[in-house]
């Protein structure tokens, strides 16, 4: 297997999911199919795109029943066309069919979002600019989106409110600006036992100088700025922070943003406008 997340997050995330769709049985395969009976499918690739996911449908499959064996024909991360065939899985036929849908669901997403950051890392090709993905994702399913982003090159941002500290335009307008935000901000982390780091957002130009007047950041994201201002920005910045560009970036433009010369553009396009690909898990002839 390639990079995982966290094993246990996982775990979690894939029992959640299967207690969703199971309940108290997989009654129509229960009903219909032999216990005994043991069957091979095949996952079947019907889009182009970016395949990912399959290190997670083994995960699933061994949580169904750990006597399912997957055959690997393809890698997360590999480029797919339509009638390819990316794994064959054995089995009890049962298991199989109580796996399918949360393998499919998932391998599908996944595979959409790997296929989109995918895309905006050739436009972004020849630059120093990363993608960074946000925390614009599907409620309990951010794991596996991020997972996606990194499977198609891009970079994760923080994973939620708990891993960094990124004082946006709400936290300062409550703070009552950029420096006492800053100031509370470097007094709460010096608390900690386990410090973490501080990106700020800035607005406009006032607010930029205002940030680099207080210091003590990991990287400042520049707002909604437009281009001519990312170029005074970065002049006044000096290089003296890595800098992030935000706020209405989409596949159209991001090749624009990263030639200012940010370090880093994120965008929400990533995990809430992609579409997810065609895939299908079909039985395959009995031997």
């Amino acid at each position: 297997m390639t990079w995982l997340p966290d094993p246990t997050a996982l775990q979690t995330f894939i029992q959640r999911a299967l207690q969703e769709d199971i309940g108290d049985g997989d009654h129509t395969s229960l009903a219909t199919i032999p216990a005994a009976a043991q069957g091979r499918a095949q996952l079947l690739i019907k889009d182009s795109g970016i395949l990912a996911g399959i290190d997670l449908a083994e995960l699933i499959f061994h949580a169904v029943d750990p006597s399912i064996q997957l055959e690997r024909l393809m890698q997360d991360g590999q480029p797919m066309q339509p009638g390819q065939v990316a794994f064959h899985v054995t089995g009890p036929d049962r298991s199989l069919l109580t796996a399918e849908r949360l393998v499919l669901n998932c391998m599908q997403r996944m595979s959409g979002i790997a296929t989109v950051t995918n895309q905006i890392m050739t436009t972004l090709q020849g630059t120093h600019c990363q993608v960074l993905d946000t925390r614009k994702t599907t409620p309990n399913f951010r794991l596996l989106e991020k997972w996606a982003v990194k499977i198609g090159g891009g970079t994760n941002h923080r994973f939620g409110l708990y891993d960094m500290i990124l004082i946006k335009d709400n936290h300062v307008d409550y703070a009552g600006g950029i420096i006492p935000a800053l100031q509370a901000a470097k007094a709460y982390v010096a608390q900690l036992p386990t410090p973490l780091a501080i990106e700020i957002e800035v607005r406009n130009l006032v607010e930029l100088q205002e940030a680099l007047q207080e210091g003590g950041i990991l990287r400042i994201m520049l707002d909604n700025f437009s281009f001519a201002n990312i170029r005074k920005a970065l002049t006044l910045i000096a290089g003296r922070y890595p800098v992030e560009a935000s706020g209405g970036i989409t596949p159209e433009n991001v090749r624009e943003y990263a030639e200012c010369g940010v370090d880093f553009v994120s965008m929400g396009y990533l995990t809430h406008s992609v579409k997810s690909l065609d895939l299908s898990l079909k039985a395959l002839p009995r031997h």
